[in-house]
C-alpha cells in the first residue's frame, strides 16, 4: 500500500501541510482526503512508498506489550 503526502487549502483558506493518507492508488487517498476536508482545494500531492523493513518495524504479541507497560 502506497502512502500519498498532501498539502492543501481548506474552504476557510488556511494552509494544512503534510497530511499523509495511505490508499492502494491516489484517488483512494484522495477520496479520504476529502472526506476529512470536503471542499478542500489539493495544492500538491506527492507519492511515497510504503516500506515495512525502513524503521525495522516488528509486529508484537500483546505479552510483549504488556511487559513493556509494566515496567
Amino acid at each position: 500500500m502506497q502512502k500519498f503526502d498532501f498539502s492543501i487549502l481548506t474552504r476557510d483558506g488556511q494552509k494544512v501541510e503534510s497530511i499523509v493518507i495511505a490508499g492502494k492508488d491516489e484517488a483512494e487517498a484522495e477520496r479520504k482526503l476529502r472526506q476529512m476536508y470536503r471542499y478542500c482545494e489539493i495544492v500538491s500531492c506527492n507519492s511515497k512508498q510504503a516500506d515495512s523493513s525502513v524503521g525495522g518495524q516488528q509486529s508484537m504479541s500483546v505479552e510483549d506489550i504488556l511487559s513493556l507497560i509494566s515496567k
